[in-house]
């Protein structure tokens, strides 16, 4: 009789080891992180948290763990980073032990080009048994524009230096020479040096921490549970798709324009839902434009990814999340760019189709879903040199972004003043802000009337203004939801819109584009102010409750219950 070799898989492991070891590999996601947000010179990685770390097949590249701190948008958007690094190194001498490559290109690693990627092969017992990667913010990268938000810029040059998967550490030298080029290709070269180093701090600490955890529970286990969790998110994926109807579900919205042409632009989605398999089709999204609110495919379907998770938020975070999920993103869309199409307000583009999403799925079920939230970041730079003694002619560059409402939804109203549901990141605080620039936030509050009416009504958007203490400055501007409101679910109305000024010789004005602007000039004690959205309201808004309504009043979050829609 002939004998036959066959391999027969392990057991499914206990749930209990596999719980245990599902929190190990996050708090190594959580333990980088938090050495980056510790390390970084950098308020938006520091403060802001906008920044990400995780582990990563060795063959495919697909996301095995993220932390719970880091910036969702980068879990999907990372897969595709590795596997850019991967090509690369298997093209020049392979992928082997000691090195680190680092690269901005959005188009490969999705994103724009300030998020830095930093990829590390892993090996154990000299072979490779995954990688660890990190993303973060870098506040200036070259470019037109200090921080690097252009909101003219037509090509990806007019963005940022561009750099392809470079080695940075070789057999486990840095290279000095990467770095030189990196220092003169940005504004602020101290910051770029600290975030750098805590990226790679990170990487090294992730290094300990899993050999700890491979050391303690064998490598063969640690790999099984990598997988076993994979398999859960793909069926709960499949069960939370099969609870909703079957059958096609179809949202639009509109981004203002492109920064260059004052034309709106379409984000339209047909969703189908079909048993245990969601497809997810954006064919009828307007054409890559001239300006930077175009994005890759690798960020689109990044912004599926955080979507989904929204939606559906007890499913692991891992690639099984999109395995149970079709995408059609023919080539040339605003948000299947190609080089040099400018992508680096890929924020706004991402936020619309995460708001076509939410309203496409309140169509199969609005239990499920949440009203949309305020839309936009509203990325401001200011810009300029000190003229006090002690620092006369540095270079500042003040970036951050601001929050808005968040939309109502089925079990209460919409959070108000929070950030844009791309990320956890957080508001970086004013006395942080003020303490690293000369600049004074004269106002910083929510807006009334701001969140749309419902039975659950939306968040309030904020007020923020903000003096200039510096002989002058520039400032730049690029926010969205200036034309279009965020809309409301299940009978719910539309918040309001964004309203973005500027003080010049006691006047107060706006930008012709309402949410783009570059170069505006402030003198000394001249202000801007950014009048945020709010969220958009659920349910009709006969159905809310008057006590409700009384404590809006008496929150001030209305000015008068009968009239207060919502609307601007």
């Amino acid at each position: 009789m002939a004998e036959h070799n066959t391999t027969t898989a392990p057991p499914p492991m206990d749930p209990v080891t596999l719980a245990v070891l599902r929190g190990r590999l996050e708090q190594i996601a959580d333990e980088m992180d938090a050495t980056l947000y510790r390390s970084a010179f950098n308020p938006i990685i520091a403060e802001a948290h906008d920044a990400c770390h995780g582990l990563y097949d060795a063959t495919s590249g697909d996301t095995l763990v993220q932390g719970k701190s880091g910036l969702p948008v980068f879990v999907g958007a990372m897969a595709f980073a590795v596997r850019a690094a991967m090509r690369v190194a298997a093209d020049r001498g392979g992928i082997t032990a000691g090195d680190t490559w680092l690269f901005n290109d959005p188009y490969e690693g999705g994103t724009h080009a300030n998020d830095f990627k930093l990829v590390r092969p892993f090996f154990r017992g000299g072979k490779l048994y995954c990688f660890l990667a990190s993303a973060a913010h870098w506040h200036d990268v070259g470019g037109n524009v200090p921080g690097n938000y252009n909101p003219a810029a037509t090509e990806c040059w007019q963005e940022a230096v561009q750099i392809p998967p470079v080695r940075i550490v070789r057999a486990g030298v840095f290279d000095e020479d990467v770095l030189a080029i990196l220092k003169a290709n940005t504004r602020l070269p101290d910051s770029l040096w600290g975030d750098l180093n805590g990226q790679l701090a990170a990487l090294d600490l992730g290094e300990r921490r899993l050999h700890d955890l491979l050391d303690q529970y064998g490598d063969a286990v640690v790999h099984q549970a990598m997988g076993e969790l994979r398999t859960r998110a793909v069926k709960l994926m499949q069960s939370h798709i099969a609870a909703l109807p079957d059958g096609r579900y179809s949202f639009s919205d509109i981004l203002d324009n492109d920064g260059v042409r004052d034309e709106a632009l379409t984000i339209a989605l047909d969703m189908t839902v079909q048993g245990e398999r969601l497809t997810l089709d954006f064919s009828r999204t307007s054409p890559q434009c001239a300006g930077p609110v175009n994005i890759s495919r690798a960020t689109a379907i990044a912004a599926c990814y955080v979507a989904l998770k929204h939606l559906f938020p007890d499913v692991p975070a891992n690639a099984g999340v999109l395995d149970a999920v079709d995408f059609v993103l023919p080539e040339g869309l605003v948000i299947s760019a190609a080089r040099p199409r400018p992508v680096g307000g890929y924020t706004e583009t991402i936020l619309r189709m995460i708001d076509v999403i939410f309203s496409a799925t309140a169509q199969a079920d609005p239990r499920r879903a949440m009203a949309q939230a305020y839309g936009t970041i509203n990325a401001l730079s200011i810009a300029g040199h000190r003229t006090d003694a002690a620092r006369k002619g540095q270079r500042w560059v003040m970036f951050s972004f601001f929050g808005g409402g968040h939309g109502g939804h089925s079990d209460g109203d919409g959070l108000s003043h929070g950030n844009a549901p791309i990320s956890t990141a957080t508001i970086p605080p004013l006395e942080i802000l003020e303490a690293a620039y000369p600049v004074r936030f004269t106002q910083w509050a929510l807006r009334p009337d701001s969140g749309g009416d419902g039975q659950h009504r939306g968040g309030l958007g904020a007020v923020y203004e903000i003096e200039l203490l510096e002989q002058d400055a520039e400032v730049f501007i690029f926010g969205e939801r200036g034309k279009a409101s965020p809309q409301g679910i299940s009978g719910g109305s539309a918040s309001s819109m964004n309203v973005f000024s500027y003080e010049n010789d006691s006047e107060w004005k706006q930008p012709a584009m309402r949410s783009k602007m570059i170069g505006i000039r402030l003198k000394h004690g001249e202000r801007v102010r950014l009048e945020t959205p709010g969220g958009g309201g659920y349910g009709a808004p006969a159905a809310r409750e008057a006590a409700a309504r009384e404590k809006d009043l008496a929150m001030g979050y209305v000015t008068d219950p009968a009239t207060a829609k919502g609307k601007a």
